[in-house]
């Protein structure tokens, strides 16, 4: 007899075990359920159908080859039965069969299976203030969503938004917003980008999204939402202030859809989505959870995280439909790698943050550039800022992280796999990476990096960083900023504090004499490079205490 798979969601996880179920067995008994009336959609493209960069909301459900992934796509090219508005009420685990009802109808009715797959996917975490129902308050998280937002973006008459949110989906939205030229401010509890940038970074995205006129209320917790005599939102109302906006939009984050696998007995793991082995089975092996509803592992810690990504959701899917199917493939866990666009800037995180390195005992050593992703005198080409978090003891590198409007992407990518494979800093600097001018420097971003950590943990140089020059001006410590910029550089922007000393590094020679001997000298630039070889040239003329500025001014995140 024909092998039953009963999936159950219809979005990005379901859909890709369905597929891959089939190939392993063409004669499989294959059928998806799903409650809502979208299925298999590009969910991470929303945010670019919202900012008119995808022309067309049926792109967001197409093949690569132009055909809608419908019932007759489903029926005709994957060999699946797809049932949409029903909604699979409970699992009989004794019987393995599921109650399903159509949600347009209420008929009730079940399914037998073999495996069943549980693909139920997030919601979106909506928090504890008033007035979410006011017209103009959004979420994000279906194709309905989305066509909502677009449709108030017609009918309002002002121009401020509000997103409610520092996190990726928040700033994605924050970007397409934009694009539909409404004035944005951002409000979040904490600070943005909290699961993916190590404060330092996430200070210089942030500066980065101001200078380009986006508002942020960070540390200020929405109190309410308040609306006019019409039910339309007129404001929001935080501890500190009010915003006036026409429209707002709630992105704080996701929970699991787990209901229908507590209501089944099934294990939820500590991190509150449901658990499952390396093979992606429940604590009932005839039963998977993948996708948004279940948990992973972290592959450098062996800590399981609920990690909600499109990427993961795919790749599990695989997994899931071979082991359904009769084949046995296991998915080992993830890095947590992350990539997002907003504002012009690339972003993107993978490995273990500096806090989290420390938090695993790891002697812990970072190290930040700030340069060009391609040669300065290529006509296309941006910034990058990257960080390295790497162990002291052994050079192994353990995450990486960078932004820019310069292509950051390609490099975390390089990243996830350099840091899957136990690659070392000193490896890094010595893959042979390809060049041409269009495509990177002769030694790429990630080299680069690589090499600054090489020359710390050998001693070549010593350098400090923007927020701990920052707290030495603050406390009003006696030392010496030395600028090697040219005069005209200086003039344009520099760091406004009596400590600081103007001598470029063309003169540096012969002023030499100039410099305090007896005190502490950082040495700064724009970005790093004429700083450290000011910092080379003192430490060869017998000066001892002195660092110079990693990333340079150009990474300084507060005002001069």
């Amino acid at each position: 007899m024909s092998k039953k798979i009963v999936i159950i969601g219809g979005v990005a996880a379901g859909p890709k075990a369905a597929a891959r179920a089939r190939r392993v067995d063409p004669n499989a008994e294959i059928t998806i359920v799903e409650r809502d009336s979208y299925v298999s959609y590009a969910g991470c493209g929303m945010p670019y159908y919202l900012s008119g960069e995808v022309s067309e909301f049926k792109k967001l459900f197409e093949t690569t080859y132009g055909v809608i992934r419908d019932h007759d796509f489903f029926k005709k090219e994957k060999g699946c039965d797809l049932y949409t508005r029903t909604e699979a009420k409970s699992i009989d685990r004794e019987k393995k069969e599921v109650v399903l009802e159509n949600l347009d109808t209420g008929e009730q009715f079940t399914l037998p299976y073999d495996k069943l797959i549980i693909a139920t996917g997030a919601s979106p975490v909506m928090p504890q203030i008033e007035g979410t129902n006011f017209k103009g308050v959004h979420i994000l998280n279906n194709p309905g969503d989305v066509q909502a937002i677009k449709q108030s973006l017609e009918e309002v008459d002002g121009e401020e938004a509000v997103v409610i949110g520092g996190g990726s989906v928040g700033l994605e939205v924050v970007d397409a917003l934009s694009k539909n030229y409404m004035f944005t401010t951002m409000v979040t509890r904490s600070r943005i980008l909290g699961g993916m940038l190590d404060i330092d970074m996430a200070e210089r995205m942030q500066k980065k999204l101001e200078d380009a006129d986006v508002e942020m209320k960070t540390g200020q917790k929405v109190l309410r939402i308040e609306g006019d005599d019409e039910g339309k939102i007129s404001r929001v109302v935080t501890e500190q202030e009010e915003l006036d906006c026409d429209i707002a939009v709630i992105a704080v984050g996701k929970e699991p859809n787990t209901a229908l696998a507590v209501e089944a007995g099934l294990e939820i793991g500590e991190t509150g989505a449901v658990a499952v082995n390396e093979y992606l089975q429940t604590s009932d092996p005839d039963i998977y959870a993948l996708g948004d509803c279940s948990e992973t592992t972290h592959i450098m810690t062996g800590e399981k995280i609920y990690f909600p990504t499109a990427s993961v959701a795919n790749r599990q899917g695989r997994a899931a439909g071979t082991n359904a199917a009769g084949g046995s493939e296991a998915f080992k866990g993830v890095l947590g790698t992350e990539l997002m666009y907003t504002m012009e800037y690339n972003v993107g995180s993978t490995g273990l943050s500096e806090e989290k390195a420390l938090q695993q005992g790891y002697s812990v050593g970072t190290a930040t550039i700030n340069t060009h992703d391609r040669p300065h005198f290529y006509p296309v080409h941006g910034m990058v800022v990257m960080k390295y978090i790497y162990d002291q003891n052994t050079g192994r590198l353990l995450g990486a992280q960078a932004f820019g409007d310069g292509d950051a992407a390609k490099r975390i990518s390089l990243l996830a796999a350099a840091i899957t494979f136990g690659a070392t800093v000193e490896q890094m600097a010595e893959l042979d990476l390809g060049y041409a001018p269009p495509y990177s420097n002769p030694l790429d971003v990630a080299q680069h990096t690589a090499n600054i950590c090489r020359n710390k943990m050998s001693g070549v140089a010593r350098t400090m960083t923007v927020q701990q020059l920052k707290e030495k001006m603050d406390a009003g410590e006696d030392f010496v900023i030395l600028d090697v910029r040219l005069e005209e550089q200086y003039n344009m922007r520099h760091l406004k504090d009596s400590r600081v000393k103007l001598i470029d590094l063309s003169t540096l020679q012969e002023r030499i004499n100039e410099i305090p001997t007896g005190k502490e000298i950082v040495v700064v630039c724009a970005l790093g490079t004429r700083s450290y070889e000011a910092y080379r040239m003192l430490v060869g003329a017998g000066f001892e205490n002195i660092t110079f500025l990693e990333t340079g001014l150009q990474g300084w995140p507060y005002e001069l």
